[in-house]
């Protein structure tokens, strides 16, 4: 038998469709393992109004069940057996005797036949239905259902008839289903999976989503190569225009020229995030005056009056642009600067041009530290958010950063101080491109650890899901910043010389921030290695002995990672954990701390002593600060030459042996061996 359960709904949002029919149909699927209803496989559907869920191969009832109960042993007191007998409702007759390894024992089977395929599907439907989460959703009416959107009817159809379903508030459940809003009809009848995705079809409702996709981008690149174009790959884009139509047309609009002197972003901005429209290129690879856009409907008239239709509203967006990039350019962005104290940051934390402000003056310290320009940093921190007093940024606030670079040049700004206001608020994300100018990368790092040391310092983190400043994207952002760029930065330095710039103090109520801050910048950095394959340990063991150097951080955890891989380092971890394990077993029995202690060298009276502490006084005044790497790689090597020296010391010495004084000198030798490895790395950290 098959299934088919349409969820017919007003229009769903692009953005929660592919999400929503994943997760129900997982859930669908589950839920049948789980009654023991096989079926041959599940199918998820998802259009602008609609969920459907097709499952072929259902059978007809569950598989019949059969359960056995073991009794007593057959020569058990009279009693016992009774009450076996009772408990199962059942008489001897009804039992067999059968030989175990424990004996022979009476045994009951019972045998449950299984339910019929409807009526477990008409409890397992709504509770499906009513399982399924949205990251909004809605009531109407009087009614106490929620859902995305008004859910007006309910199609399940099981074998051809109708299985009625109740989720509430009166939904009507049926055969019946619609087609396209506009061209098709508004009930068809549906008997078969066949027949459903077929009358679909017919009716101008394309059902699939990967199928309307690849529509929308075949057609749509069928006309700009028409026209002597290429279309602007954006897949983002395609993933949204195919979740607001159910039966796509694409058609070719015209630009005016007038306003092909502006900004390709302005263009692409107006085009794509307001009017969902995908952009042309010519093939040079230069912006085309085309755009496509993807109707919902066909007309008589092959959509030139809804090409005319859509044009006109490009043109008036366009000529809103235009006024303000013409209106902007008669202002520098200097003298915008101070208008920025009009526009608060944080009540707690001063407004927009005080934080500018201590931006200009940290940028000038990061220079210096990385070797960018100090002045030239400053200059682009300076004027970095100015742009947010344009009327262009007011009206597409997401091109802030990108016009300042353009009325900076348009202000006769170095070509570097323009690209560093361009870049600053990248990276914004895990994919977003990572600046690799000195200046740029210089005022994105200061903007951002200035955000981050202000918000820390007055006790505002991230607890779960809720961010609502952004502190895991910018942390990440100066991650991917000194790694990608190969920084040699101390974390620690880094939050000193930004907590500095703050000259009011008031802000900062969470003693100790800093600590707090460098831990979150740790756990994000675990975060972002993780897809890399470096293990959280690896990292945490670094960082606890004390290396903040995030670049050098990564790659002492690398080294570590090759070291204990190898069987000289996988055998010394071992030793360790046994050393730490006695010594922390004899500090709490002897109530004293053997890290304390210095190691008396006449006390070491076997050669396996002797042999050992040599071995060990290789690691004193270790400075593993280096740059290059090449003391911390340089130590890795001296601790496989550890291996033989611990070995024999735990074959051939006793440590809790009768001599007090030999006791506790072998003790502080064990307790030395772990200082040692804890100089490159805190070994305790790392995980069996």
């Amino acid at each position: 038998m098959d299934l088919i359960l349409e969820l017919f709904c007003e229009e769903i949002p692009a953005r929660m469709q592919l999400r929503a029919i994943d997760e129900f149909k997982l859930i669908i699927k589950n839920s049948l393992m789980k009654t023991n209803l096989n079926f041959r496989g599940v199918k998820g559907y998802v259009t602008s109004r609609r969920l459907a869920i097709i499952v072929e191969g259902l059978p007809k009832a569950q598989d019949n069940v059969k359960e056995e109960r073991r009794g007593p042993r057959t020569g058990a007191p009279e009693k016992a057996i009774q009450g076996f007998l009772k408990s199962n409702n059942v008489t001897l007759e009804h039992c067999e005797k059968r030989k175990t390894e424990k004996g022979e024992f009476w045994f009951f089977v019972i045998e449950k036949k299984g339910l019929m395929t409807d009526e477990i599907l008409k409890h397992l439907l709504p509770e499906a239905i009513h399982s399924l989460q949205w990251p909004k959703s809605m009531r109407w009416g009087g009614g106490t259902f929620r859902w995305v959107r008004p859910l007006r009817r309910i199609m399940c159809v099981l074998d051809g008839k109708v299985l009625p379903i109740e989720v509430g508030d009166d939904i009507p459940c049926g055969n019946i289903t619609s087609g396209h809003r506009f061209m098709g009809s508004s009930s068809i009848e549906v008997s078969s999976v066949v027949g459903y995705e077929k009358e679909l079809k017919k009716n101008k409702v394309v059902i699939d989503v990967s199928l309307r996709k690849k529509l929308i981008d075949s057609q749509s690149r069928q006309l700009a190569d028409t026209a002597g174009f290429v279309l602007k790959n954006d897949p983002t884009l395609l993933e949204e225009v195919s979740g607001l139509i159910e039966w796509p047309v694409p058609l070719l609009g015209i630009i005016d020229e007038e306003f092909m002197m502006l900004p390709d972003e302005v263009l692409i901005t107006s085009m794509r995030t307001h009017q969902k429209y995908f952009s042309v290129l010519r093939k040079d690879g230069s912006l085309a005056p085309r755009f496509v856009m993807v109707s919902n409907i066909e007309t008589k008239d092959n959509g030139i009056e809804i090409i005319k239709g859509n044009e006109r509203v490009l043109k008036a967006r366009l000529a809103d642009a235009k006024f303000f990039w013409e209106q902007d350019k008669r202002h520098t962005l200097e003298s915008r600067c101070n208008s920025l104290n009009q526009m608060m940051f944080h009540k707690n934390l001063g407004n927009l041009g005080q934080k500018v402000e201590r931006v200009e003056r940290l940028s000038i310290e990061i220079a210096k530290t990385i070797g960018a320009d100090p002045e030239m940093s400053a200059r682009a921190a300076h004027l970095c958010k100015a742009d947010l007093m344009t009327g262009m940024v007011a009206e597409f606030p997401s091109l802030q950063g990108i016009m300042g670079y353009y009325y900076a040049l348009a202000d006769g700004e170095n070509i570097k101080v323009a690209q560093a206001i361009k870049e600053h608020y990248a990276p914004a994300g895990p994919e977003d491109a990572c600046p690799t100018a000195p200046i740029s990368v210089v005022i994105s790092i200061a903007d951002k650890m200035d955000t981050l040391v202000g918000f820390f310092g007055m006790d505002e983190r991230p607890t779960g899901s809720r961010d609502p400043f952004g502190l895991r994207r910018a942390s990440l952002g100066i991650i991917r910043l000194i790694l990608q760029n190969n920084l040699n930065v101390r974390l620690s330095r880094l939050v000193e010389i930004t907590r500095n710039q703050y000259i009011d103090d008031a802000a900062f109520s969470l003693e100790g921030f800093q600590t707090v801050l460098l831990t979150f910048f740790v756990d994000r950095l675990k975060v972002y290695l993780r897809a890399q394959g470096v293990r959280h340990d690896l990292i945490e063991a670094v960082f606890q002995s004390g290396d903040d150097d995030l670049l050098r951080l990564v790659q002492k955890a690398n080294a570590l990672a090759m070291f204990i891989a190898t069987d000289d380092g996988e055998n010394l971890l071992t030793a360790y954990r046994r050393a730490r394990n006695i010594v922390e077993i004899e500090e709490q029995k002897d109530g004293t701390n053997y890290g304390l202690g210095v190691v008396e060298e006449d006390k070491l009276i076997q050669p396996e002593e002797n042999l050992l502490w040599t071995a060990l006084g290789e690691f004193d005044n270790v400075d593993l600060n280096d740059p290059d790497m090449s003391q911390f790689e340089e130590m890795l090597a001296k601790l496989a030459n550890l291996r033989v020296p611990v070995d024999n010391f735990f074959d051939k010495v006793i440590v809790n042996c009768d001599d007090a004084d030999l006791r506790r000198n072998r003790l502080l030798m064990l307790s030395t061996i772990g200082n040692c490895l804890d100089k490159l790395a805190d070994f305790s950290c790392l995980e069996r």
